[in-house]
């Protein structure tokens, strides 16, 4: 079984201005598909060939792991984003107000973690025992080695905003967030309550 390129669920221009089409051509088309071409000469020929990509990530260590989660941080974060506005269903509204208070103190509490992340990784929301969470992962670490639940993620490797913030990952955080979070992805894993799986 090959691993593909999951493509994007939205047009190359649909994010803008908050993320631009030159962004998307070169994050999506050059960074995660390099992660996947990686993955798939690593994994030929192997009994990883036939296993689906949360398994092969379960499993593996070194480059084999960086690219394997690599491709799933990629394909969670692309759906965590949404040119329609959207927002929390009613059941994921409530345990924001439970866990956090508010969804403004939600927000502030990921513009914390994703700004504040040292070098390269992702800032999450996840349930976790029950409870939503922020956490964040150093560069390819990823929640699938984790026991929880990821709702939405955001990347925070400079290759996510360098094209158009430079190096201003604030402004960035803060256009996601403000614009583009996918709420409707985030609900549905937490009504679904299982993980998301990368598509085959």
């Amino acid at each position: 079984m090959t691993i593909s390129l999951m493509p994007l669920p939205y047009a190359l221009d649909a994010l803008a201005p908050h993320i631009s089409k030159d962004t998307l051509e070169v994050h999506h088309g050059a960074h995660h598909k390099t992660y996947v071409d990686k993955l798939n000469a690593a994994i030929e020929g192997t009994d990883d060939a036939d296993k689906p990509l949360e398994d092969i990530i379960k499993s593996a260590s070194g480059p084999k792991f960086n690219n394997a989660a690599q491709v799933y941080n990629h394909g969670f974060y692309w759906h965590s984003l949404s040119p329609e506005k959207t927002a929390p269903s009613e059941s994921l509204a409530a345990a924001i107000t439970a866990d956090f208070g508010s969804l403004d103190a939600l927000l502030e509490a990921l513009t914390n973690e994703a700004v504040n992340h040292f070098a390269s990784g992702w800032a999450w929301l996840v349930v976790d025992g029950g409870k939503l969470k922020v956490i964040s992962t150093h560069d390819a670490g990823t929640t699938v080695t984790e026991d929880v639940n990821p709702l939405v993620t955001i990347d925070v490797w400079e290759h996510a905003y360098y094209v158009d913030q430079k190096n201003k990952r604030p402004a960035y955080v803060k256009a996601v967030l403000d614009n583009l979070i996918n709420w409707k992805f985030a609900s549905d894993n937490f009504d679904r309550g299982t993980p998301w799986i990368y598509p085959a």
